[in-house]
């Protein structure tokens, strides 16, 4: 098939992404996490030019149900990408993933639109992971997120001459992450936008021996977490702008969690290295703020986002 021949209707395809947590405390811009909160998609093609969205869940009030939908943008950015014409849609999207909270819904939107397509063209067009990679880091921007989302579990991410690259990593089973998400958002723009362009020396030099210890702690040795989880580059920055956020950080690093700001927040995260440990933090928060945070207990997702057939009955 090529680019002048439409795509044939009714094929039907499932995506599940999950959400995801970067830069970890000193790890900006290159530490990603996959967590255990999902976003499921399905996507049926339909006749050339015809868009049906429905979108239920985180959200529900606010996203288009037209062509700039994030997801539609990403299915056509990928047959762009292959010289395909896209088919006409019908999404129909459960959203879990907390919206602006610093946990990667945008990233996680932008995946599920490139796995549908994947699952789409699947046997016309292989999308492999470097090229899913690739085309999510040009929509999203960078690849902290999306490469969590991709591929599961601990992440390391960068650019070089051929592109965005990560390796993946399998996450110490002790490690037990907590999210706490408020009510309120935060925009990466803004948030971004608080950071200075330069640094001093010392603070560079701090997190790079940081982001080193926290790839030991969350693959080997749990108990050092919170000492490799402390930051100089940004979280300090950004305090003005999500001042209940910043005291909850501090509340719970002075008494021992490896707390730190998800993402551009304002969610807080807390790797603790155990399930005790974890319920520790959890029954800390009530009595450190005033401020209403939801607790979320979850796990590390391995797999990443996952794309299949649709199938009757199928869960």
């Amino acid at each position: 098939m090529n680019a002048a021949v439409a795509p044939e209707p009714g094929r039907r395809v499932v995506v599940r992404v999950p959400a995801t947590s970067a830069n970890l405390g000193p790890g900006f811009d290159t530490l990603g996490l996959a967590l255990s909160v999902y976003d499921e998609l399905e996507v049926t093609s339909l006749g050339e030019g015809e868009l049906e969205i429905e979108v239920y869940g985180q959200g529900a009030e606010d996203v288009p149900r037209d062509a700039s939908h994030l997801v539609v943008r990403a299915i056509a950015y990928a047959y762009e990408a292959v010289g395909r014409r896209m088919p006409g849609l019908r999404l129909v999207a459960t959203n879990v993933i907390p919206h602006g909270r610093g946990l990667g819904s945008s990233g996680a939107a932008v995946v599920a639109g490139l796995l549908a397509a994947k699952g789409l063209l699947e046997g016309e067009v292989e999308f492999g992971p470097d090229a899913l990679l690739r085309l999510a880091t040009e929509l999203e921007g960078h690849p902290d997120n999306v490469a969590p989302a991709l591929f599961g579990g601990l992440t390391i991410a960068w650019v070089d001459e051929g592109g965005p690259q990560h390796k993946k990593l399998l996450v110490h089973r002790g490690v037990s992450p907590l999210v706490l998400v408020p009510e309120f958002t935060m925009s990466t723009e803004l948030a971004r936008s608080l950071q200075p362009l330069q640094v001093p020396r010392e603070d560079a030099v701090f997190n790079v021996s940081r982001s080193a210890l926290l790839i030991a702690a969350l693959t080997q040795s749990p108990e050092l977490l919170q000492a490799a989880t402390e930051d100089k580059l940004h979280q300090n920055y950004r305090a003005s702008a999500m001042p209940e956020t910043d005291r909850l950080v501090r509340a719970l690093r002075a008494k021992g969690f490896a707390a730190v700001v998800s993402g551009a927040g304002p969610s807080v995260l807390v790797l603790a290295d155990g399930p005790g440990r974890r319920l520790e933090a959890a029954a800390l928060v009530a009595t450190v703020t005033d401020t209403p945070w939801e607790t979320l207990m979850l796990a590390v997702d391995f797999k990443g986002g996952t794309v299949k057939e649709y199938a009757e009955g199928s869960t």
